[in-house]
């Protein structure tokens, strides 16, 4: 499997301008391919192979006096812009044709040094390494101060630089790592996502939400209302618009800490995880959109889903037509309706529901029905035998 690992970095003011200058160059080179192409498709001629283009945006590129500074800068950068180029235009076709699922892809667009994020990306041909003392040794920069959180695990494949839009550098290494299995859990768990607790799991726990955005908005308001007062253009604006970026970057680092630290703890106690799949652009254009993105659930699955893969774990998802809200975990009984105002309800057989932890419930016996049908079909599931004779007592009783 392979693994991303974020280091912080710390460079010079020489090697900040070595990096604007690598950033610049390949974002050139990006640019002048993207041109060429697009000019290449209005004149109705064949698409130039990445072959062809990397001749006339950087070989020969480099010899005329209007792109010649492309020399002080390692050629693997300008090279992997190219390969970026290529990577968007294939992402581009597959989703056209259909190959790609998921979200259409836009066309590729031109980069623009108020980007907020810049990068540049270091394969082994460019003979990057980690020197004795710790620091990240980058060709045509120099050795670069890094602040290690943790040991790399093996020999990085590649790394790539980024600048963030709040002025902080980054190195993402590229890591081929082993599965380290954990050893076997007897726990299984679903897990029902929502905004007035983060997460409720079937076993009755519930996690608060921690609502990271909601709690530094009047830090974050305060922040931007010095950016509007800010002149354009002058250096004030770009110090306040540099405050404000990094408010935001602490309330993404907080909500990202806080989900690692989350789906660990979950992934260590079980065995099998299942979680339903919602349907997140949906609820982005609903009243509710600012409380969805503050949660984070697609982050918090998706790490969820790479660290039961690593650790041995059985993971899944549940169809989010499933009416787990809806279906009594004891009988089976699904209710007509159930809005979301109501947060605890009665089956006609008699047992009292809380609607999340019957959800969770749900999720599981789905989850479980599911992995147990070798075959493929769908399964309701169904309650469990002292679960049926405990409903139909009740039921006798009343």
């Amino acid at each position: 499997m392979q693994l991303r690992y974020n280091v912080r970095l710390y460079p010079t003011a020489g090697q900040r301008r070595a990096l604007a200058r690598a950033f610049g160059c390949a974002r050139v080179v990006f640019n002048d391919g993207l041109r060429i192409r697009r000019d290449a498709h209005a004149a109705g001629l064949p698409h130039i192979s990445g072959g062809d283009l990397s001749k006339q945006v950087i070989t020969r590129a480099k010899k005329t006096p209007g792109r010649s500074w492309l020399g002080e800068v390692s050629a693997v950068v300008l090279q992997q812009a190219l390969a970026d180029l290529n990577t968007a235009y294939r992402n581009f076709f597959a989703s056209l044709t259909g190959k790609r699922k998921g979200p259409k892809v836009a066309p590729p667009r031109f980069r623009s040094k108020r980007d907020n994020r810049q990068a540049i990306r270091f394969t082994k041909n460019a003979r990057f390494s980690v020197t004795m003392g710790g620091k990240l040794r980058l060709p045509k920069i120099g050795d670069v101060p890094v602040r290690w959180s943790r040991d790399l695990p093996a020999e990085p494949s590649s790394v790539t630089v980024v600048k963030d839009a709040a002025d902080r550098y980054f190195a993402s290494f590229v890591v081929e790592t082993a599965d380290v299995p954990l050893p076997e859990s007897a726990g299984e768990v679903g897990i029902d996502l929502g905004l007035s607790h983060f997460a409720v799991t079937s076993d009755g726990r519930k996690v608060d939400n921690p609502r990271f955005l909601r709690r530094a908005e009047r830090r974050l308001r305060k922040a931007q209302r010095d950016l509007s007062r800010k002149a354009k253009g002058g250096a004030n604006r770009a110090k306040a618009r540099a405050r404000v970026a990094k408010a935001h970057a602490r309330v993404t680092d907080a909500r990202r800490d806080w989900a690692h630290k989350l789906s660990t703890q979950i992934i260590r106690d079980s065995q099998a995880v299942y979680v339903e799949s919602l349907a997140v652009s949906g609820l982005l254009r609903t009243r509710l959109a600012k409380s969805v993105q503050d949660a984070g659930w697609s982050r918090f699955v998706a790490v969820l889903e790479y660290k039961a893969a690593r650790y041995g774990r059985h993971f899944a998802r549940i169809d989010r037509w499933f009416p787990s809200s809806k279906l009594c975990s004891a009988c089976g009984t699904v209710a007509a309706s159930m809005p979301l105002n109501v947060r605890e309800w009665t089956c006609p057989c008699g047992v009292v529901h809380d609607r999340d932890v019957n959800a969770a419930k749900n999720i599981l016996a789905a989850g479980r029905a599911d992995r147990l049908n070798a075959c493929g079909a769908r399964v309701r599931p169904g309650p469990a035998p002292a679960q049926r004779e405990e409903a139909g007592s009740r039921r006798g009783a009343a």
